[in-house]
Order: structure tokens, then C-alpha cells, then sequence
């Protein structure tokens, strides 16, 4: 049966909306998807999906010759580089465990300054909480806006500094760092088994293990400043 160019156009529009929808509109179908089938915790997803990941993160960590769960995690994200390593610690010895890739980007190299910017912020971070429902699939809230951000937006005057930011499934961002919906599966499973309180984050413009920081800018004199805290907590990770 042939199809008339009007009929093709119509299926093409239609077919393009339905994507974007499905990417970009998840903030407007997935609340109602919740009320549908309800809301999990972070235990119902760990006994229905971590326990089959953990297969594949026991080996990762027997093969750096780290105990799983390990003492302690710190996620290094690189963003020039789009890697978010996974490093392990235990009696003092550092170890990478995986590099993950972020699937989206947004904004630029250098800091989150204010709400909107969509910038991903750059410093030293905790884990606020894990998001069993997440419209991002699942999400890790991390301490953006933390004490330094908070003391150099009252020095420059920026009242509004944003927050909500998150490591997450997808691939679509503002202002966060996503990894795709199996890899979060991974990493969320990882940080409830080690726990919140012993992972730490790192987010760096580029490797200043190796480089010096490729973004400047006169107007903050805080910058330097970030840019060393962050030299110094990467130097042990190498």
C-alpha cells in the first residue's frame, strides 16, 4: 500500500514528539507514572535490582584487591574529559575501580555560579541523599551549594547560588551529571552499600592531576583558591 507524503510527514512530526516527550518531558508524565505504580524506597530497589548488579560490581573490586563493600568511595568527575571514575579506599590505598561517561552535558567549563546558569558545579562534595524515584530513573543529591560556594557567592553578592543537583540516570541535564539509566543502577547500588556518609565527590574542569586548570577568570578571586582544594584532594587519587 502506498503512503501519501501528507500521511509520511504526519508520522514523521508524530514520531519526533513522542521522543522528545519521552526525553525532555519526564518531569510532566513521570509524577503521574508514580501515582500509578507508587513510590519505592532505597531498599525495594536495592532487593529488586542491586542484589542482580552486584554481580557485576564484586568482581571489579576482587580484581583492584578491595572489599566489597569498600571503607570508603570518591566519584571523580572530569567534565573536558565527560568521565566519572569510581575509585575505592581501603587501609589507606587508593584504587580505580570503573570510569563511567556522562551521556549529556550542559553549560560550561568552570563553576556553578548562580540558578539557571546550567552550569555543573566544580569542588568537593558529600551525598545529601539517594532518589529511588527519580524522574531521572534514580539520582544521588550532592551538597552543591556547600560552605566554600556559599561564602564566595556572599563575597561576589550572588544571592541565588541554585541547588538540586544530581548524579542521575538519562541523558538529558542542566546542571547535573548524568550517566544512563543502567550505569546509575550500578553507582546507586554501590553508595547504598557503602553508604552516604562514606563517599565522597570531586568535580574538576579538567585533570588537575596531571594540568592546570583550563578555565579562568579575573572576576573571582576565589577562583585559585577552589581550583587548589580541589589539586590537593585529587593528588592522593592517581
Amino acid at each position: 500500500m502506498k503512503i501519501s507524503p501528507k500521511i509520511a510527514v504526519i508520522f514523521v512530526v508524530a514520531t519526533a514528539l513522542f521522543i522528545a516527550l519521552l526525553i525532555f518531558g519526564r518531569s510532566l508524565y513521570y509524577p503521574i507514572y508514580l501515582k500509578i505504580i507508587g513510590r519505592k524506597t532505597t531498599e525495594q530497589v536495592y532487593e529488586t535490582t542491586g542484589q542482580k548488579i552486584e554481580a557485576k560490581l564484586k568482581p571489579r573490586f576482587e580484581k583492584a584487591g578491595i572489599s566489597y563493600p569498600p571503607e570508603q568511595i570518591t566519584l571523580i568527575a572530569v567534565k573536558d574529559r565527560l568521565n566519572l571514575e569510581v575509585w575505592a579506599t581501603e587501609n589507606n590505598k587508593n584504587s580505580l575501580i570503573h570510569t563511567y561517561k556522562f551521556t549529556g552535558f550542559s553549560g560550561t567549563l568552570g563553576p556553578k555560579l548562580k540558578e539557571g546558569d546550567g552550569q555543573i558545579p566544580e569542588g568537593l562534595y558529600k551525598i545529601d541523599y539517594l532518589n529511588p524515584n527519580s524522574r531521572f530513573h534514580l539520582s544521588m543529591k550532592l551538597s552543591y551549594p556547600n560552605e566554600f560556594d556559599k561564602a564566595n557567592g556572599k563575597l561576589d553578592g550572588r544571592e541565588n547560588l541554585g541547588g538540586d543537583i544530581m548524579i542521575h540516570g538519562s541523558n538529558a541535564t542542566i546542571g547535573c551529571i548524568p550517566i544512563g539509566d543502567s550505569n546509575i543502577e550500578e553507582l546507586f547500588t554501590l553508595v547504598y552499600k557503602t553508604g552516604i556518609k562514606n563517599v565522597d565527590v570531586i568535580i574538576a574542569p579538567n585533570d588537575l592531576r596531571t594540568e592546570k586548570p583550563n578555565y579562568h577568570n579575573s572576576s573571582f578571586k576565589w577562583l585559585d583558591a577552589k581550583y587548589q582544594r580541589i589539586h590537593k584532594a585529587l593528588a592522593q587519587f592517581k
